[in-house]
């Protein structure tokens, strides 16, 4: 498994374990591997979502994943995915954690990128989220 899907099945884990379902208070539950558009859901209702680690301090700009799929759900008429930001970083010698739950991300907050010509996956499109500080969240964990 690579450092990127490494660090994102972790971080998966890490929700599930530290966070309850906001909609019903149940666990969550991992996703099989390279499921569309969702990483996790409840053991109890209908709710699902997507996480994002990252490896530093909360920011307002992170990667999000390819824009293919994203693109068909949306011109579906369905919404972006509730996000949860799992924020992971060293600060004076400690491991701190930040785990940020949006509930609702606007389709004007994912811009669009496509990888150079010389990438592994070259040409790939793909998005981030951008501008998250400004919309409405939860700090879900925090240590």
């Amino acid at each position: 498994m690579g450092n990127n899907k490494n660090a994102g099945h972790l971080g998966e884990l890490q929700v599930v374990e530290k966070v309850p379902c906001p909609n019903c208070a149940k666990p969550l539950m991992q996703l099989p591997s390279n499921y569309p558009l969702y990483d996790l859901q409840c053991t109890g209702c209908s709710f699902r979502a997507q996480v994002k680690t990252n490896r530093s301090k909360p920011k307002d700009e992170i990667f999000g994943a390819g824009w293919e799929i994203m693109d068909k759900v949306l011109k579906s008429g369905f919404m972006v995915p509730p996000l949860f930001a799992n924020f992971v970083w060293v600060e004076s010698g400690v491991e701190r954690q930040k785990i940020i739950f949006y509930p609702f991300v606007p389709k004007k907050h994912l811009k669009k990128r496509q990888l150079s010509p010389t990438a592994r996956r070259a040409n790939y499109k793909m998005f981030n989220y951008v501008n998250l500080g400004i919309l409405p969240h939860f700090v879900v964990y925090e240590r």
